[in-house]
């Protein structure tokens, strides 16, 4: 059996029935299957001959009966082993396994930056309300003064998320392509990766708007509503 970057490395178009040497024995290739991951992940998949059993070989990979379960399914394997190998001992992994711990570090690697993604958002959260805050305090007269000629309680809180949410805006126009370029580039660096689509970063962008919009307007709200007499007696 060969895969089918060898079959595409050997130059066969019809590969079935050919005769290919190697180990000093002439194999027939009796199939073709798909490619398989069996080094690293990150890597180029490198093309495979498969010599079955009359071939050497140290592993054995066994499918088990989905309608045993693993401890009884061991058990048989372990004694179907020593009955005809019982000079070697029988030790034994999962794939599923084996397979997750290529990417132990990947995956640990996505969880300290979403940890310290969360914590920039709360810190940048606290420093939207501080800074709302601020503004709603500094600006306690205009409102109130607004709020006297007529000014309605949504406008008034619109006119101060205004200037937080085009800042935010802005802001977000400028990381984007910034976050594209770091994103594509570190992608690059595996052989097998998924591509960027816009729609995420358009995600990003109005959930950060969104976030801003709701720490903000709880200090827009709440300086909307204050009764403009305690802000304008002392005028």
């Amino acid at each position: 059996m060969i895969t089918e970057s060898a079959q595409r490395a050997m130059g066969l178009d019809n590969p079935i029935g050919k005769t290919i040497r190697d180990q000093g024995r002439n194999w027939h290739i009796v199939g073709v299957v798909k490619d398989v991951i069996m080094g690293s992940p990150f890597e180029q998949i490198r093309p495979i001959v498969m010599y079955g059993a009359s071939s050497w070989f140290s592993v054995m990979h066994i499918k088990f009966n989905p309608d045993l379960s693993t401890q009884v399914a061991l058990d048989k394997t372990r004694q179907i082993l020593k009955e005809y190998n019982p000079n070697e001992p029988f030790n034994y992994s999962f794939i599923d396994q084996e397979y997750a711990a290529k990417f132990r570090d990947t995956q640990r690697l996505g969880n300290i930056a979403g940890l310290f993604t969360f914590l920039t958002i709360f810190i940048s959260c606290l420093g939207l309300f501080g800074l709302a805050a601020y503004m709603a305090e500094n600006r306690t007269k205009e409102i109130g003064v607004r709020k006297v000629l007529g000014a309605s309680t949504l406008s008034l809180v619109s006119l101060l998320n205004k200037e937080f949410l085009t800042l935010v805006g802005i802001a977000c126009l400028v990381a984007i392509p910034i976050a594209h370029w770091v994103m594509d580039s570190w992608l690059n660096k595996f052989t097998y990766h998924i591509d960027i689509h816009w729609w995420v970063f358009a995600f990003i962008g109005f959930g950060a708007l969104f976030i801003a919009l709701l720490t903000v307007s709880s200090q827009a709200i709440r300086a909307a509503m204050a009764n403009p007499v305690d802000s304008l007696r002392d005028e």
